[in-house]
């Protein structure tokens, strides 16, 4: 059956010249804004600190929405995605790098998380400090990336490996092994979510928080992902993927962008509705010194993919979910920032100016520097997985 199914060759990704010349163009924009920052307009340390580490969790937001869909499609046996698996497997491997990032920005804790200034603490916060102090909450990071950069890079390892010398154990292994990652994907996520951002509010705290910035995490990915497939798609570097791919990718977008909304209305409404000020202060922060944000985040975020992908047609065109994935990605970038901005920083020092808006640039070159690398260094598609021909030929009905 193979024999008599035409599959187009892929034409070799290559990291050219004017690609790194492009990207580090952006990392002397985002450089010049974070020295812009720190030494023209002087601004607050605690706002430094926290666009750092803003942009060093978007980072790793990226990466770990990229592994965490490529396991769940493998446990699910899907094969249209396989043509674009070397996308994910490129994104999951900036997970290890972001660890240096994090570390980085770990002496501007003080800064960011209340909880670590133990002189300070009240009764509320000294109940909460067999789990939040420093020593356990660096312990539980270092788990964190070291579980999931040993999933990345073995899964990687064994996608590659398959590629010259194919096993016919493969898919057991990469089952196995993504069975695995999900698991500890599952504790873990909403963990990370409760250290990194709901602690910098650490007297507040919401049952939903770790499922609302997983929803967060898996749409900013799963923006970065279709914007780099059509990018290759274009280029022919990934001829097999075809409109039946964009479309499912367009779904996967369109519905976890409701799945958010779903998410942040029920942690909104329900504590709007039972008004108690120790749940509710949150919110107020929120809404009286950062409201045209506030609500524009709704907007951006649900507003947005509602009335642009609600039509088959509309998730079928690439430019439309390029437009869309480049307005969500903004959108859970500034979800983010009202995630941590009005706790760590204060409205009173919290603004939007070069340093917030030129920053990003050094960490998404960062990014798409490594992905390139990462994604040259195999095959741009897996030909040898079992699923190959199937993907290259998918047509969904």
């Amino acid at each position: 059956m193979k024999e008599n199914i035409h599959v187009p060759d892929a034409v070799p990704f290559r990291f050219g010249k004017n690609l790194k010349k492009a990207l580090g163009i952006a990392a002397a924009v985002g450089l010049v804004a974070l020295l812009w920052g720190i030494f023209i307009s002087q601004a607050p340390a605690s706002r430094i600190w926290a666009n750092m580490w803003m942009n060093a969790l978007m980072f790793l937001f990226l990466g770990l929405g990229a592994l965490f869909f490529w396991t769940v499609n493998v446990l699910g046996e899907s094969t249209w995605q396989i043509n674009i698996q070397r996308i994910l497997e490129a994104m999951a491997l900036t997970i290890p790098f972001s660890l240096i990032l994090f570390v980085i920005t770990l002496p501007g804790m003080g800064h960011l998380f209340e909880w670590t200034h133990t002189e300070h603490l009240d009764r509320i916060l000294q109940e909460k400090t067999p789990y939040l102090n420093v020593p356990f909450w660096m312990i539980r990071l270092a788990i964190y990336f070291a579980l999931w950069s040993f999933f990345a890079v073995y899964l990687r390892k064994v996608s590659v490996r398959n590629d010259f010398e194919p096993r016919e154990d493969y898919l057991a292994r990469v089952r196995s092994t993504s069975g695995w990652f999900i698991v500890f994907f599952a504790i873990s996520s909403s963990m990370a979510a409760w250290d990194w951002l709901m602690s910098i509010d650490a007297h507040w705290f919401s049952t939903l928080y770790g499922w609302y910035i997983f929803s967060s995490l898996f749409v900013s990915a799963l923006a970065v992902i279709i914007i780099i497939t059509v990018a290759f798609r274009h280029f022919n570097i990934l001829p097999n993927v075809n409109t039946e791919h964009l479309h499912d990718l367009g779904k996967y977008l369109f519905g976890f962008s409701i799945f958010w909304t779903y998410l942040w209305f029920s942690q909104y409404m329900l504590i709007w509705y039972s008004n108690i000020p120790e749940e509710t202060f949150y919110y107020v922060e929120r809404v009286s010194h950062f409201r045209t944000l506030f609500y524009l985040n709704v907007g951006l975020n649900f507003l947005v993919p509602f009335a642009a992908l609600m039509t088959r047609n509309s998730k079928r065109q690439p430019l439309i979910l390029v437009g869309v994935s480049l307005i969500l990605l903004m959108g859970h970038y500034l979800d983010l920032y009202l995630a941590i901005m009005p706790g760590a920083v204060g409205h009173e020092a919290a603004a939007i100016g070069v340093l917030e808006i030129g920053l990003p640039f050094l960490y998404i070159a960062a990014f798409m520097a490594i992905v390139f690398v990462a994604f040259s260094k195999a095959k741009p598609v897996p030909a040898n997985h079992p699923y190959f021909i199937e993907s290259s030929n998918y047509e969904n009905i």
